[in-house]
C-alpha cells in the first residue's frame, strides 16, 4: 500500500478544520493540550487545514508555504514543511513528517517527539537514525 493510500485511509472519519489562521491554530492548541504536549510545539499561524482522526491518532496540518521558526528559549531553528503529519498520543508524536531542526549547519529530520514519562519537564526530539536531544518543556510553551 502506498503512503498516499495510507493518508487517504487515515483521513476517513477525521475531524477536519479548514480556514486560514486562528481557527486552525486554536484546534491545534486544543489537540496538543489534550495530549499533554506543549501548545507552542506547532507555532504555525499560517495553517489552512488541520485534520485529526481520533480513532487512529493521525493528525495533519497544511499550510500555504514552508515555515521557519526560532524557539528563542533554546536558540533552535525549526523548519515546518507545507504539510506536517504525525500519529499523536498522550505525550507523544510518532512517525512525524515535515519537521526538521537545524543543528550546526545541517537540517536534521525529526521523526518522533515525546515528553519523558520519568521527567515530565523534559521533551525529546528524535530522528530516524536514533539520535535524540532533550530540552525543557517550558521552551515550547506558547510564546505569545
Amino acid at each position: 500500500m502506498s503512503s498516499q493510500e495510507t493518508k487517504q485511509d487515515q483521513r476517513e472519519g477525521a475531524e477536519i478544520c479548514n480556514g486560514a489562521g486562528s481557527i486552525c491554530k486554536q484546534k491545534a492548541d486544543e489537540i496538543l493540550s489534550t495530549m499533554n504536549l506543549p501548545k507552542g510545539l506547532l507555532p504555525l499561524d499560517t495553517m489552512t487545514e488541520i485534520g485529526y482522526n481520533k480513532t487512529t491518532g493521525y493528525i495533519w496540518i497544511k499550510m500555504k508555504n514552508k515555515v521557519q521558526h526560532k524557539f528563542k528559549a533554546i536558540g533552535k531553528n525549526v523548519s515546518y514543511d507545507s504539510e506536517v503529519t504525525a500519529f499523536i498520543e498522550n505525550r507523544r508524536m510518532r512517525r512525524v513528517t515535515g519537521i526538521k531542526s537545524k543543528e550546526l549547519l545541517i537540517w536534521l529530520t525529526i521523526s518522533e517527539i515525546y515528553v519523558n514519562d520519568e521527567d515530565t519537564k523534559k521533551i525529546t526530539f528524535a530522528g530516524p537514525t536514533g539520535m535524540s536531544r532533550s530540552f525543557p518543556v517550558t521552551a515550547f510553551e506558547d510564546e505569545k
